[in-house]
């Protein structure tokens, strides 16, 4: 069998379609943002192996004051992030790495790109730190929760008025009543800046990465990395 090589992976545009397919079937969550409208696939030769996708935070009047003067454009999110199991180590970071090059050159306007990491479910960020994606906000979590033992909703879903249409307990009645509690973890937060200015102009200065192993924020899939 060829052994792949990081530096033979290709990245470049794919079709929502195809990137929701990929990240249902590769994603931690199975879950797709629909916010999200650049979708950049990772291939190697004509084989899908990754897809990162970008898109408009959930809550991005509060997302763009984390840089001040950030124009309304001047700001996406990585929302989705999934890579198949065959792509060789390495292949996450370097591929971020591609991709913030392509969306500097192709999309002036942005000059900082955000995402999350959530240590609840997944990891703490390792990725990011490799690719330069300075630390901004360490938070415990208390939105994430885990119900009856088994299944993990956000609360703002819980919040949602669909959810709320159905009839289905809300999120004060499932705490009270004991049947839900915050997930135990961590929700870190990312920045890469594309430009000088953004970290002169961010709201907060980055943090350490040391200070996620003081804090006991460092996890994978919820499992404390101490």
């Amino acid at each position: 069998m060829e052994k792949i090589k990081v530096k033979d992976l290709v990245v470049r545009p794919i079709t929502a379609k195809t990137a929701i397919a990929f990240i249902k079937k590769w994603h931690y969550s199975g879950g797709v943002m629909m916010s999200s409208w650049l979708h950049l696939g990772v291939f190697h030769g004509e084989k899908l192996g990754g897809v990162m996708s970008f898109g408009t935070p959930i809550n991005k009047k509060g997302s763009i004051r984390m840089v001040r003067d950030t124009k309304w454009e001047g700001m996406i999110e990585l929302a989705r992030m999934a890579f198949a199991d065959w792509l060789p180590k390495n292949s996450e970071s370097r591929s971020l790495a591609v991709a913030m090059r392509l969306i500097k050159k192709n999309y002036p306007a942005i000059e900082w790109v955000l995402s999350f990491s959530d240590a609840c479910q997944c990891g703490d960020g390792t990725i990011y730190r490799a690719s330069g994606f300075y630390l901004i906000r360490i938070k415990k979590n208390t939105t994430m929760l885990i119900i009856d033992g088994k299944e993990v909703i956000a609360d703002k879903n819980l919040n949602d008025a669909r959810y709320r249409a159905s009839g289905k307990p809300q999120r004060k009645e499932l705490m009270e009543s004991g049947r839900a509690k915050p997930l135990e973890g961590f929700q870190l937060t990312y920045l890469m800046p594309l430009n000088d200015t953004v970290l002169d102009r961010l709201v907060t200065k980055p943090i350490p990465y040391s200070e996620i192993a003081r804090m006991g924020a460092g996890m994978y899939k919820g499992e404390s990395r101490a």
